[in-house]
């Protein structure tokens, strides 16, 4: 019997669905469609070891879905003012940035950082993040978005591991060498992100919105 915060996953182009996180269910990927009552199952990328984001996810009758509001990062570092007070001193003491680090990466740990504490009063955890919507701000001075740095802040939270081991992978942190995640975590949601002219908050560059699903046991 599975665990009750297992989610089925499908790999499209192959003729096993795993089954997070050890057991794996022999068949085509249609013996896996239409999802159960109270599942989801996240079609990922065919022959990819570590993809960043599921194609998309199918969501089962009786799934119960928690959706978060649009979260900015918060204003933690008090001393300064912009973009640079959205830094996380937890993070980042001071708010000093490591060689290459950029705003946008800083903010978007932030951001990750209270969208895992809003996850967590609801009774989630990031592994349960089925579907995200990313809106990115230029920062000052720069003609679009830096959608390199937000990626690099969401690896440190999501899609993080391999898909055929389990096995964290490393991820950089601006241009240091890649290291552990800070959060380990399977789950690749469908995504989508946009540069917004401006966010509701000034000094944010980034504003995230998740789905999450309250596992079940597979019936």
């Amino acid at each position: 019997m599975m665990s009750p915060r297992t989610k089925v996953v499908a790999v499209v182009g192959l003729t096993v669905a795993l089954v997070a996180p050890t057991a794996a269910v022999a068949g085509s990927k249609w013996s896996q469609f239409p999802p159960r009552g109270g599942e989801t199952i996240s079609v990922l990328p065919a022959g990819q070891d570590n993809p960043s984001i599921a194609n998309g996810v199918a969501i089962g009758p009786e799934a119960a879905i928690y959706k978060t509001s649009g979260l900015g990062p918060s204003r933690l570092n008090t001393g300064a003012s912009g973009e640079l007070a959205y830094i996380d001193t937890e993070v980042f003491p001071g708010g000093q940035l490591p060689p290459g680090v950029t705003i946008t990466e800083a903010q978007g740990i932030n951001v990750l950082r209270r969208i895992g504490e809003n996850l967590e009063a609801a009774g989630l955890t990031y592994e349960d993040v089925i579907t995200m919507r990313v809106f990115l701000q230029n920062p000052a001075g720069e003609a679009k978005m830096d959608f390199a740095g937000w990626n690099r802040a969401y690896r440190q939270f999501f899609a993080n591991t391999s898909v055929s081991t389990g096995e964290a992978i490393p991820v950089p942190i601006g241009t240091a060498a890649p290291a552990a995640p800070m959060v380990v975590n399977p789950a690749r949601p469908s995504r989508f992100a946009l540069e917004i002219e401006n966010l509701p908050v000034d000094g944010w560059l980034v504003e995230v919105e998740v789905d999450a699903a309250y596992p079940v046991k597979r019936r």
